[in-house]
Protein backbone atom coordinates (compact mmCIF):
# COMPACT_ATOMS: atom_id res chain seq x y z
CA UNK A 1 0.00 0.00 0.00
CA UNK A 2 1.97 2.91 -1.16
CA UNK A 3 0.16 5.95 -0.08
CA UNK A 4 2.71 8.14 2.09
CA UNK A 5 3.71 10.53 -0.87
CA UNK A 6 0.12 9.83 -2.84
CA UNK A 7 -0.88 13.71 -2.22
CA UNK A 8 -4.00 12.91 -4.31
CA UNK A 9 -5.29 10.26 -2.37
CA UNK A 10 -4.77 11.82 0.87
CA UNK A 11 -6.92 14.66 -0.81
CA UNK A 12 -9.53 12.16 -1.21
CA UNK A 13 -9.51 10.81 1.87
CA UNK A 14 -9.60 14.54 3.78
CA UNK A 15 -12.46 14.94 1.44
CA UNK A 16 -14.36 12.01 2.39
CA UNK A 17 -13.82 12.94 5.98
CA UNK A 18 -15.19 16.19 5.89
CA UNK A 19 -18.64 14.95 4.54
CA UNK A 20 -18.45 12.19 7.15
CA UNK A 21 -17.38 14.03 10.25
CA UNK A 22 -17.23 17.36 12.32
CA UNK A 23 -14.03 19.68 10.73
CA UNK A 24 -12.45 19.05 13.92
CA UNK A 25 -12.87 15.74 14.32
CA UNK A 26 -12.04 15.26 10.79
CA UNK A 27 -8.82 17.08 11.19
CA UNK A 28 -7.71 15.03 14.21
CA UNK A 29 -8.67 11.74 12.32
CA UNK A 30 -6.57 12.74 9.27
CA UNK A 31 -3.80 13.87 11.02
CA UNK A 32 -3.17 10.49 13.04
CA UNK A 33 -4.15 8.30 9.90
CA UNK A 34 -1.48 10.14 7.95
CA UNK A 35 1.19 10.40 10.85
CA UNK A 36 0.53 6.16 11.63
CA UNK A 37 -0.86 4.57 8.83
CA UNK A 38 1.88 2.28 8.41
CA UNK A 39 0.26 0.74 11.32
CA UNK A 40 -2.25 -0.52 9.24
CA UNK A 41 0.15 -3.37 7.47
CA UNK A 42 3.33 -3.13 9.84
CA UNK A 43 3.23 -4.09 13.97
CA UNK A 44 0.41 -2.39 16.39
CA UNK A 45 3.05 -2.62 19.01
CA UNK A 46 4.07 0.74 18.62
CA UNK A 47 0.65 1.68 20.26
CA UNK A 48 2.28 0.44 23.83
CA UNK A 49 3.98 3.56 24.29
CA UNK A 50 1.22 5.70 23.75
CA UNK A 51 -0.75 7.29 26.71
CA UNK A 52 -4.38 5.48 27.08
CA UNK A 53 -6.22 8.42 25.09
CA UNK A 54 -3.69 8.77 22.39
CA UNK A 55 -3.89 5.37 21.60
CA UNK A 56 -7.84 5.64 21.67
CA UNK A 57 -7.28 8.35 18.77
CA UNK A 58 -4.91 6.74 16.67
CA UNK A 59 -7.22 3.62 16.71
CA UNK A 60 -9.75 5.46 15.37
CA UNK A 61 -8.42 7.06 12.61
CA UNK A 62 -6.80 4.16 11.49
CA UNK A 63 -10.24 2.27 11.25
CA UNK A 64 -11.26 5.31 9.54
CA UNK A 65 -8.99 4.82 7.36
CA UNK A 66 -9.24 0.96 6.88
CA UNK A 67 -12.85 1.33 6.00
CA UNK A 68 -12.36 4.04 3.53
CA UNK A 69 -9.57 1.32 2.15
CA UNK A 70 -12.07 -1.22 2.33
CA UNK A 71 -9.65 -3.42 4.73
CA UNK A 72 -11.78 -2.79 8.06
CA UNK A 73 -12.48 -6.60 8.64
CA UNK A 74 -8.44 -7.52 8.23
CA UNK A 75 -7.53 -4.45 10.54
CA UNK A 76 -10.14 -5.41 13.02
CA UNK A 77 -8.67 -8.86 12.76
CA UNK A 78 -4.97 -7.52 13.55
CA UNK A 79 -6.72 -5.41 16.31
CA UNK A 80 -7.88 -8.30 17.75
CA UNK A 81 -4.51 -10.73 17.05
CA UNK A 82 -2.54 -8.18 18.97
CA UNK A 83 -4.67 -8.83 22.09
CA UNK A 84 -5.42 -4.35 22.04
CA UNK A 85 -8.61 -3.59 23.81
CA UNK A 86 -10.38 -0.41 24.05
CA UNK A 87 -9.30 1.24 27.24
CA UNK A 88 -11.27 4.06 28.63
CA UNK A 89 -10.41 6.74 31.59
CA UNK A 90 -10.82 5.23 34.84
CA UNK A 91 -12.24 6.88 37.65
CA UNK A 92 -9.25 7.08 39.93
CA UNK A 93 -7.23 8.62 36.94
CA UNK A 94 -10.18 11.23 36.51
CA UNK A 95 -9.65 12.26 40.06
CA UNK A 96 -6.04 12.46 40.13
CA UNK A 97 -6.53 14.54 36.68
CA UNK A 98 -8.91 17.22 38.75
CA UNK A 99 -6.43 17.50 41.80
CA UNK A 100 -3.01 17.96 39.25
CA UNK A 101 -1.64 21.14 40.72
CA UNK A 102 -3.12 23.60 38.61
CA UNK A 103 -0.36 25.96 39.09
CA UNK A 104 1.80 23.38 36.88
CA UNK A 105 -0.70 24.66 34.13
CA UNK A 106 -1.15 28.61 34.26
CA UNK A 107 2.87 27.92 34.36
CA UNK A 108 2.66 26.60 30.84
CA UNK A 109 0.28 29.04 29.81
CA UNK A 110 2.95 31.83 31.26
CA UNK A 111 5.44 29.84 28.77
CA UNK A 112 3.58 29.60 25.93
CA UNK A 113 2.98 33.70 25.98
CA UNK A 114 6.47 33.93 25.67
CA UNK A 115 6.65 32.81 22.58
CA UNK A 116 6.29 34.57 19.11
CA UNK A 117 2.64 36.59 19.00
CA UNK A 118 1.05 34.47 17.12
CA UNK A 119 1.26 31.17 19.00
CA UNK A 120 0.90 33.63 21.95
CA UNK A 121 -2.01 35.19 20.98
CA UNK A 122 -3.76 31.69 20.23
CA UNK A 123 -2.78 30.22 23.42
CA UNK A 124 -4.57 33.50 25.05
CA UNK A 125 -7.71 33.09 23.31
CA UNK A 126 -8.27 29.33 24.00
CA UNK A 127 -7.74 30.21 27.73
CA UNK A 128 -10.23 33.06 27.81
CA UNK A 129 -12.56 31.24 25.47
CA UNK A 130 -12.78 27.49 26.67
CA UNK A 131 -13.69 26.38 23.19
CA UNK A 132 -12.38 23.16 21.54
CA UNK A 133 -9.18 23.30 20.08
CA UNK A 134 -10.52 22.88 16.72
CA UNK A 135 -13.24 25.43 17.55
CA UNK A 136 -10.65 27.87 18.28
CA UNK A 137 -8.84 27.37 15.17
CA UNK A 138 -12.02 28.04 12.88
CA UNK A 139 -13.10 31.40 15.16
CA UNK A 140 -9.23 32.53 14.84
CA UNK A 141 -8.63 32.08 11.52
CA UNK A 142 -12.37 33.66 10.78
CA UNK A 143 -11.62 36.68 12.73
CA UNK A 144 -8.64 36.94 10.68
CA UNK A 145 -10.04 36.58 7.16
CA UNK A 146 -13.31 38.65 8.15
CA UNK A 147 -11.20 41.68 9.90
CA UNK A 148 -8.64 42.03 6.32
CA UNK A 149 -12.19 42.05 4.45
CA UNK A 150 -13.62 44.63 6.95
CA UNK A 151 -16.69 42.25 8.15
CA UNK A 152 -15.41 41.91 11.68
CA UNK A 153 -18.73 43.10 12.60
CA UNK A 154 -20.94 40.52 10.84
CA UNK A 155 -19.17 38.09 14.06
CA UNK A 156 -18.04 39.82 16.64
CA UNK A 157 -21.21 41.88 18.27
CA UNK A 158 -18.83 45.11 19.40
CA UNK A 159 -21.95 45.88 22.06
CA UNK A 160 -22.16 42.43 23.49
CA UNK A 161 -18.21 41.48 22.68
CA UNK A 162 -19.42 38.31 21.73
CA UNK A 163 -18.21 36.21 18.72
CA UNK A 164 -21.08 35.10 17.20
CA UNK A 165 -20.60 31.11 16.21
CA UNK A 166 -23.90 30.31 15.32
CA UNK A 167 -23.96 32.77 11.98
CA UNK A 168 -21.37 29.93 10.89
CA UNK A 169 -22.19 26.80 9.50
CA UNK A 170 -18.56 25.73 9.92
CA UNK A 171 -19.12 25.68 13.29
CA UNK A 172 -22.24 23.64 13.91
CA UNK A 173 -22.20 20.22 14.70
CA UNK A 174 -24.65 17.34 14.78
CA UNK A 175 -24.74 17.41 18.34
CA UNK A 176 -23.18 20.14 20.94
CA UNK A 177 -22.39 23.40 19.60
CA UNK A 178 -21.17 26.39 20.60
CA UNK A 179 -22.98 29.22 19.88
CA UNK A 180 -21.34 32.45 20.90
CA UNK A 181 -17.98 33.49 23.39
CA UNK A 182 -17.76 36.74 25.14
CA UNK A 183 -14.24 37.62 24.26
CA UNK A 184 -12.87 41.53 25.13
CA UNK A 185 -12.66 43.76 22.16
CA UNK A 186 -9.06 44.39 22.42
CA UNK A 187 -7.90 40.68 21.74
CA UNK A 188 -9.99 40.51 18.82
CA UNK A 189 -8.20 43.43 17.37
CA UNK A 190 -4.98 41.61 18.40
CA UNK A 191 -5.82 38.36 16.78
CA UNK A 192 -6.71 40.46 13.65
CA UNK A 193 -3.46 40.99 12.90
CA UNK A 194 -1.74 37.40 13.43
CA UNK A 195 -1.25 34.75 10.60
CA UNK A 196 -4.20 32.17 10.56
CA UNK A 197 -3.09 28.85 12.56
CA UNK A 198 -3.12 25.25 11.81
CA UNK A 199 -3.01 21.97 13.76
CA UNK A 200 0.55 20.59 11.99
CA UNK A 201 1.63 24.34 12.54
CA UNK A 202 0.96 24.81 16.04
CA UNK A 203 2.20 21.28 17.09
CA UNK A 204 5.43 21.85 15.97
CA UNK A 205 6.28 25.95 17.05
CA UNK A 206 5.49 24.08 20.52
CA UNK A 207 7.44 21.26 19.98
CA UNK A 208 10.55 23.77 19.47
CA UNK A 209 10.00 24.95 22.52
CA UNK A 210 10.20 22.11 23.80
CA UNK A 211 6.43 22.09 24.58
CA UNK A 212 4.12 19.35 25.01
CA UNK A 213 0.34 20.11 23.81
CA UNK A 214 -1.66 20.52 26.73
CA UNK A 215 -4.40 22.67 25.17
CA UNK A 216 -7.14 20.48 25.67
CA UNK A 217 -6.41 20.54 29.44
CA UNK A 218 -7.15 24.52 28.96
CA UNK A 219 -11.04 24.08 28.51
CA UNK A 220 -10.98 21.74 31.54
CA UNK A 221 -9.57 24.95 33.33
CA UNK A 222 -11.86 27.33 31.82
CA UNK A 223 -14.93 25.11 33.11
CA UNK A 224 -13.73 24.34 36.35
CA UNK A 225 -12.24 28.47 36.95
CA UNK A 226 -15.98 29.72 36.49
CA UNK A 227 -17.52 27.45 38.26
CA UNK A 228 -15.48 27.87 41.16
CA UNK A 229 -16.23 31.56 40.64
CA UNK A 230 -20.02 32.10 40.12
CA UNK A 231 -21.26 30.93 37.18
CA UNK A 232 -24.06 28.08 37.05
CA UNK A 233 -23.29 24.34 35.43
CA UNK A 234 -25.78 24.92 32.78
CA UNK A 235 -23.92 28.31 31.94
CA UNK A 236 -20.75 26.85 31.21
CA UNK A 237 -22.00 24.25 29.31
CA UNK A 238 -24.16 26.95 27.10
CA UNK A 239 -20.50 28.87 26.82
CA UNK A 240 -18.57 25.19 26.07
CA UNK A 241 -21.55 24.01 23.67
CA UNK A 242 -22.98 21.13 25.45
CA UNK A 243 -26.38 22.78 25.42
CA UNK A 244 -28.84 22.15 22.64
CA UNK A 245 -30.13 24.93 20.30
CA UNK A 246 -33.89 25.30 22.40
CA UNK A 247 -31.72 26.16 25.79
CA UNK A 248 -29.52 28.75 23.23
CA UNK A 249 -32.51 30.52 22.09
CA UNK A 250 -33.83 30.78 25.44
CA UNK A 251 -30.82 32.15 26.93
CA UNK A 252 -29.43 34.29 24.11
CA UNK A 253 -32.28 36.29 22.83
CA UNK A 254 -33.39 37.59 26.15
CA UNK A 255 -31.98 40.55 28.43
CA UNK A 256 -30.18 38.26 30.65
CA UNK A 257 -27.38 37.67 28.09
CA UNK A 258 -25.92 41.06 29.20
CA UNK A 259 -25.77 40.00 32.82
CA UNK A 260 -24.03 36.51 32.27
CA UNK A 261 -21.38 38.53 29.97
CA UNK A 262 -20.60 40.78 32.87
CA UNK A 263 -20.15 37.56 34.98
CA UNK A 264 -17.87 36.12 32.69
Amino acid sequence: MRIENDENFWKKFREWLNRKYSKSWAGAVFYYSRKYYHMLEGNLSELESFTKAKRAHVLKSLIALAKYLGVYEDFKKKIKSYGIKWERQDALESFLRMVKPKEELIDYVRKCLKLDKNLATFVEFLTISGLRRGEAINSFNLIIELAKEGKLNEYYDFRLQSLEHFRFKKFLRKTKNVFFSFIPEDLIWKISSCRPMNETWIRRRLRENGLKMRMNELRSYFATFMLKNGLLREEVDLLQGRMGTSIFMRHYFSPQIYELRDRV
